[in-house]
C-alpha cells in the first residue's frame, strides 16, 4: 500500500513540476498557456507541494495571491488530513 501511494504522491507531484514550469515557458513565449485550473487540479490531487516548489524556482504565478496563498493551504489541509490518516486509521 505504501509503495502505490509514495509512487503516485512523487508521479503527481512530478507533474506539478512539469506543468508549472511548462506553462511559465509558454507565458515568456507567449503562446497557449496551461489553464489555471489544471494548476489547481493537480495541486488538489496531491501535487500541492511540488507545484509551490516549481513556482517560487521559475517565479511563476508568485504575483497572483490565490496561488501563493491558495497552493500552501492546499499542503497544511493535505499534511494534517495525512497525518489524522495515520493516527485514526492506523496506517501502518
Amino acid at each position: 500500500m505504501y509503495k502505490v501511494l509514495i509512487t503516485y504522491l512523487v508521479a503527481i507531484n512530478l507533474l506539478g513540476i512539469i506543468v508549472t514550469v511548462a506553462d511559465k515557458k509558454k507565458a515568456i513565449k507567449g503562446k497557449h498557456r496551461i489553464p489555471e485550473l489544471d494548476l489547481w487540479i493537480i495541486a488538489l490531487l496531491g501535487g500541492s507541494l511540488g507545484t509551490y516548489i516549481a513556482m517560487k524556482i521559475v517565479r511563476h504565478k508568485t504575483k497572483h495571491k490565490n496561488f501563493m496563498i491558495g497552493i500552501p493551504i492546499i499542503i497544511i489541509i493535505q499534511l494534517v488530513t495525512s497525518i489524522l490518516a495515520y493516527i485514526f486509521l492506523g496506517w501502518n
